[in-house]
């Protein structure tokens, strides 16, 4: 099983950042991490309310603080690697390595990723699984505000998903979801080759739980 893992920019100023780093660098499953903004982003959000430039600048700018929270994540950890195509992407997980994507350089040109504030880094992990011909991607969050109950609409109803999301996820790929409360045991899980958190269905009818 090939997983698409995003580590959520919230995590940035927490402890279980840490955490699921080294759990994710320590993975026996292959993964691409896809970095969240984080602070950085957040700081887009707030000059363009002063500045007022377009969303489609904004937009770039965002995928942009996702390199700068990609490199936060690559110094913490000499086991993960930088990658920024496809093509590094690929090599990385064919040498057993655990890529870093680096969006900017294939986001931002990227004609079927719209330019707007519902396309934030989960959109984008969404889009990269299809892109991988990924088995499975995970979200991982900081908040707790989600169970086995919910479904793909609910969460982006609440906004724990952006308003791009669901568009963006391939049919065929099982979606996951975890908070701060699975990083004690993420290490061991992706060590044995599976992924921590919830399997998250497309409908309320057939959601169930990872083991």
């Amino acid at each position: 099983m090939r997983a698409v893992v995003k580590l959520g920019g919230s995590t940035a100023n927490e402890a279980v950042m840490g955490e699921w780093i080294v759990a994710l660098a320590g993975s026996k499953l292959p993964l691409a991490i896809v970095p969240g903004g984080g602070p950085f982003a957040d700081q887009v959000r707030g000059v363009q309310k002063r500045m007022g430039f377009s969303d489609k600048a904004a937009h770039s700018m965002a995928i942009l603080a996702m390199d700068q929270f990609g490199h936060v994540i690559l110094d913490r950890d000499d086991r993960l690697v930088p990658a920024r195509s496809l093509d590094e992407l690929e090599r990385a997980l064919a040498d057993g390595r655990v890529p870093i994507w680096l969006p900017s350089s294939l986001a931002i040109p990227a004609q079927d990723i719209p330019a707007s504030w519902d396309i934030t880094s989960d959109a984008l992990a969404a889009w990269l699984a299809g892109k991988l011909g990924a088995d499975a991607l995970l979200l991982v969050k900081q908040t707790g505000a989600f169970s086995p109950a919910d479904d793909v609409a609910s969460l982006t109803a609440r906004g724990v998903v952006d308003a791009g999301f669901a568009a963006m996820l391939p049919a065929e790929v099982d979606f996951h979801l975890a908070g701060p409360h699975d990083a004690a045991t993420a290490g061991a899980m992706l060590s044995s080759g599976k992924l921590p958190g919830t399997l998250i269905s497309r409908s309320v009818a057939s959601v169930r739980k990872t083991g």
